[in-house]
């Protein structure tokens, strides 16, 4: 009581008015507090005993036809603020009734490339003379000096959307002369 003195400034009755008011507030609490009564948990394996008011809710949609349980859904959802989802029947997933793992490689569909690009990459400049003569003689419509331009801005794109046999001829034609070419 002395160290509270001494801590607070209060006096000895002070303290001891605090004391008691704090104590019967204590006593007043225990005795006002509402007795909240204990339920024994159901042991496993038996049935837990069904809540009356669920009981007497699911009688009343049991009795519902099915204009009236459309209604009732439509409501709650309003209601909770649910939004609308499809529903799907029990037992069966999004993939099928009998879905079986499937590797993504097999899932996704393979796609078949039809057409490529020819990429003209670098070249040797020893060979640069026999590639522009190529480049003249294998692109339609090129005279001697576009395709020397054309050598010269490499790396460059020499066809695209062509079919494969014709991007690896390109290829090979180029590659005897010198060029590095890249098929996409």
């Amino acid at each position: 009581m002395l160290k509270l003195q001494k801590i607070t400034g209060l006096t000895r009755s002070s303290l001891r008015y605090i004391s008691t008011a704090i104590s019967t507030r204590n006593a007043d609490a225990a005795v006002a507090a509402p007795v909240e009564k204990l339920t024994i948990p159901v042991p496993e394996g038996t049935e837990k005993p069904v809540n009356p008011k669920l009981a007497s809710i699911v009688d009343s949609i049991a009795a519902l036809n099915l204009l009236e349980v459309s209604e009732l859904s439509g409501l709650l959802k309003k209601k909770l603020n649910l939004p609308d989802a499809p529903m799907m029947p029990m037992g069966f997933s999004a993939a099928g009734p009998a879905a079986a793992p499937v590797d993504e490689d097999e899932a996704a569909p393979k796609i078949v490339k039809t057409t490529f690009k020819v990429k003209l990459v670098k070249f040797d400049e020893k060979q640069k003379v026999a590639l522009i003569k190529e480049v003249k003689n294998l692109l339609d419509g090129m005279n001697l000096v576009q395709a020397k331009k054309f050598v010269e801005s490499a790396p460059t794109l020499v066809k695209e959307d062509i079919p494969k046999d014709e991007a690896e001829k390109l290829k090979d034609a180029f590659t005897k002369v010198g060029a590095v070419i890249e098929i996409e």
